[in-house]
């Protein structure tokens, strides 16, 4: 079995930024496992994305229990990686796990109960070998427990040492202050965001990033590409094998209209000029907040990696292309 050894300039070239007022720094761009590691998938190409991304300076790597699928194998393929090829590189790296989709049968094993959220980690930390992660997210706001009971979870969890930061996904502005704040009223910092943020779904640009910035909270998008939709793979229509060519999914054909296929070719020919692929460009458009701590990209292949890495040869966006790219996207 060959060992692997990670590159000794991996920290060379990647950007960190702290997240949110934390002492905590995140490398710009972060590997999600929500999609190609899960039983149905290779172990040998995850192997491959795991360690291309950690020579290339990523420290961030993002799970969820119901990542797969089935459910809960992208965290056991992750701790069996982790177990044989990167345990000496542990303390080298930030782990996070969520709880908050349904997971196991019964009323215990969805949403927002202490009950669901401790018996979920506990259930995580098995399946990744570990004693803790470093970041514990809600996955999503539950509107039938209090929030105090969901954020009391989170506290008890921090101080039973099973997770050493925690945050929030998919929570409305409103939601995240009135979190934060009783956070804050045990003694725990809410760390970090995880929304849905793209040149296409802008929700975000409201009133979450302003109270992300008032309470000191990080942010990490996900969907940056709004699910493939934001690379050159739709330029010209819809290819065989991606993902709204398939019957079920999060990507659908309704949604690759003739609009949006003008707008992202209009993108394209923007990137282009700044001698970057579209996807490079989405990237960097979200990095221009400062409230951005990190982007979370997905992959199935390494090239995807490194082309997502190579954003950050090229953050800089003139207002004159912010001004193209906003009349482009509000056209």
């Amino acid at each position: 079995m060959n060992i692997y050894n990670a590159d000794d300039s991996r920290y060379n070239s990647m950007k960190y930024n702290f997240c949110g007022n934390s002492g905590l720094k995140l490398s710009a761009i972060s590997l999600g496992l929500w999609h190609n590691f899960g039983g149905v998938d290779q172990f040998l190409n995850m192997q491959s994305l795991i360690f291309r991304s950690f020579d290339l300076g990523i420290t961030h790597f993002d799970l969820a229990n119901n990542y797969g699928p089935p459910p809960g194998s992208a965290e056991e393929n992750f701790g069996k990686i982790l177990a044989q090829d990167l345990s000496r590189y542990r303390d080298e790296l930030i782990i996070s796990s969520k709880a908050g989709y349904d997971m196991w049968p019964g009323p215990y094993g969805d949403f927002g109960s202490k009950k669901y959220l401790i018996s979920s980690l506990d259930q995580s930390l098995k399946r990744l070998g570990l004693d803790y992660v470093d970041i514990f997210y809600h996955h999503r706001p539950d509107p039938k427990t209090p929030l105090e009971e969901t954020m009391g979870a989170l506290a008890q969890i921090v101080r039973q040492g099973k997770a050493l930061y925690v945050g929030l996904s998919n929570y409305s502005a409103e939601q995240t202050e009135k979190a934060a704040k009783i956070l804050q009223s045990m003694n725990i910092h809410c760390l970090i965001h995880q929304p849905k943020y793209s040149m296409f779904e802008r929700w975000v640009e409201d009133d979450l990033l302003k109270v992300l910035k008032k309470q000191g909270i990080g942010c990490i998008p996900f969907s940056p590409l709004a699910q493939g939709l934001l690379t050159d793979k739709y330029l010209n229509g819809i290819p065989e094998n991606s993902r709204a060519a398939k019957e079920t999914g999060f990507l659908q054909k309704t949604e690759i209209t003739n609009e949006k296929i003008f707008k992202i070719k209009a993108l394209n020919t923007i990137a282009n000029d700044r001698e970057q692929t579209l996807s490079q460009l989405a990237i960097a458009w979200i990095l221009r907040h400062e409230e951005i701590t990190t982007v979370l990209v997905g992959a199935s292949k390494v090239s995807q990696i490194e082309n997502n890495v190579a954003a950050l040869k090229n953050l800089t966006l003139s207002k004159n292309e912010l001004d193209k790219i906003e009349n482009i996207l509000k056209g």
